[in-house]
């Protein structure tokens, strides 16, 4: 099977930065700043030249310049070793002989390994960050990057791709991982990274947690409250089993389902206790839920139930409340400050949380806005 390799032109059109197809002449050729924009042809001498191929599902997008004849060479030499390599041929690269790595081959790789022993939801923040740092980046070989390189793929997703300033640092910092595991360090410096701000965690109040379970029907209830009041992240909760739940010591337990394919973040299980109103309420729940289905809270297929935020959302709408204000880790964020605020020490609200580090969950310590609180400020300013 011969593998092909497009070659496109980023361009300005009226709907936006695009990826368009290219023209070619009459001879076969490439027409310079021609490209095709919803099939009409236009002329457009702004923008870059970039390769795509398709690496098994994953699409691989490289800059290839400016120039219009180098960009078609690319693509030709690029289409030939992706068909060597398809018919088993090992290519060696004009940049291996030489000793220099080339960027996308190195990059695959990388990917291919991320697969192996990272998580999905891992291997896809490294893939996008690494296809992101390709478009902004025209150079083949590992060894051609410097500082500036880097510079203007912050620039790239803060200015092209529009990515949240947290968003921009993440994937900075999954591309200096990739090339720090290629034994490429110090290109860039302390102040060279993006900055965001830390902001600080929300929690419901109360009133809007009444209002919220006062149109839930019982079913939600549980749902919303196990999310309260243990503090569990989404997946956490997906693939909660019944083995898992301890109705006598009061405890659940976050535990690797490998039958199911899933692990606990950071591969770390843990145990949190629970209060005795939730034991009752999941008591009752036990009693008439499906014996053959060992999950908590299952689809009718015995599959982990995926929408929790899309069924909240409908509460919320009920409820008459502002759906901005009301999202999952919201809960995980509530449980946390309760926790703080009630005199749990930081190490074991670490430990129910699962957090790798106590900086994580000092972010929830937030001033106590108790009646007791209140009547104090109250006190000095009367």
């Amino acid at each position: 099977m011969n593998r092909q390799v497009n070659l496109t032109k980023r361009v300005k059109t009226k709907s936006g930065l695009r990826y368009c197809p290219v023209v070619l002449a009459a001879n076969g050729r490439i027409k310079p700043n021609c490209v095709l924009v919803d099939g009409k042809q236009e002329a457009h001498p702004e923008g870059a030249y970039y390769l795509e191929w398709r690496n098994g599902l994953h699409r691989v997008r490289v800059s290839v310049g400016k120039d219009v004849a180098d960009a078609a060479a690319k693509r030709h030499r690029k289409e030939a070793e992706l068909n060597a390599v398809n018919s088993g041929v090992t290519v060696v690269s004009p940049s291996a002989q030489d000793g220099r790595r080339s960027l996308p081959a190195t990059i695959v790789d990388y990917l291919s390994e991320i697969k192996l022993s990272k998580k999905p939801k891992t291997h896809s923040a490294y893939s996008t960050a690494l296809e992101y740092f390709q478009e902004s980046c025209p150079k083949f070989c590992l060894e051609d990057l410097d500082r500036k390189d880097l510079l203007k793929f912050t620039a790239f997703l803060r200015d092209d791709k529009e990515q949240s300033q947290r968003s921009c640092w993440n994937k900075f910092a999954n591309v200096m991982t990739f090339l720090k595991a290629q034994g490429i360090r110090r290109l860039a410096g302390k102040n060279d990274w993006p900055r965001y701000t830390e902001e600080e965690p929300e929690v419901y109040e109360q009133e809007e947690l009444d209002k919220l379970f006062a149109v839930c029907d019982a079913e939600e209830r549980l749902w919303y409250e196990f999310f309260l009041m243990t503090g569990e992240r989404e997946q956490e909760v997906m693939y909660t089993e019944w083995r898992d739940i301890n109705l006598v010591g009061s405890i659940v337990r976050v535990t690797h389902k490998p039958d199911r394919g899933w692990t606990p973040k950071a591969y770390k299980e843990r145990e949190i206790p629970i209060p005795t109103r939730l034991v009752k309420n999941l008591k009752a729940w036990k009693a008439k839920a499906n014996k053959k289905c060992n999950l908590l809270f299952p689809t009718s297929g015995c599959n982990p139930k995926l929408n929790f935020l899309d069924s909240l959302k409908a509460v919320v709408e009920r409820a008459e409340l502002d759906a901005e204000n009301f999202w999952l880790h919201k809960f995980r964020a509530t449980f946390a400050t309760r926790c703080l605020w009630a005199g749990v020490d930081l190490r074991t609200v670490q430990q129910w949380l699962g957090h790798s580090d106590m900086e994580s969950t000092m972010r929830y310590l937030k001033p106590s806005r108790s009646q007791h609180v209140r009547e104090k400020v109250n006190e000095i300013f009367a």
